[in-house]
C-alpha cells in the first residue's frame, strides 16, 4: 500500500494555494468539481503523494480544531531558513520549534497554514 493524499477543507482556496505553491514551491497537480459542488485541487512536491484541498463556498471551516487533522509534513533542506522565510512572507503563526527531534532524526518545526491547521517542515539528518 502507498499513501495517495490527504485532504483537507480550506476556507479560501486562493489563499491555500498561495500558501502551498507560491510561498512553499509545491506544484498543483490537478483540479476538478466533485458532485457535490466543492473544488478540490491538489498540489504535491517530488514524490506522487499529494495533498488535496476542497473548497466550497457554503461550507464552514474556520474551526479546524474539530476536524481531527493534526498536521501535514512537507521536506524542506533547511528547516530554520524556512520558518524564518515562512513567517516574514506569509505572516504564518510558529506553533514550535524549530527543534532538533532525535526520534524523527530531523531537525522539525509547526507553523500554521491560512486555515490554523498544523504544518510541519522536516529537514531530515543523513
Amino acid at each position: 500500500m502507498d499513501v495517495l493524499h490527504s485532504a483537507v477543507w480550506v476556507s479560501d482556496i486562493d489563499e491555500t494555494l498561495s500558501f502551498y505553491v507560491d510561498a512553499l514551491g509545491l506544484e498543483k497537480t490537478r483540479e476538478f468539481e466533485s458532485g457535490d459542488g466543492a473544488r478540490n485541487v491538489f498540489v504535491a512536491g517530488a514524490s506522487d503523494t499529494e495533498i488535496q484541498f476542497k473548497y466550497h463556498p457554503d461550507r464552514d471551516v474556520d474551526d479546524q480544531s474539530n476536524t481531527g487533522s493534526d498536521h501535514i509534513a512537507v521536506a524542506v533542506d533547511d528547516t530554520d531558513a524556512e520558518v524564518e522565510r515562512l513567517v516574514e512572507e506569509t505572516g504564518c503563526t510558529l506553533r514550535r520549534g524549530p527543534l532538533t527531534s532525535d526520534g524523527a532524526n530531523a531537525r522539525v518545526a509547526f507553523i500554521e497554514a491560512p486555515d490554523g491547521y498544523g504544518i510541519e517542515l522536516v529537514e531530515e539528518f543523513d
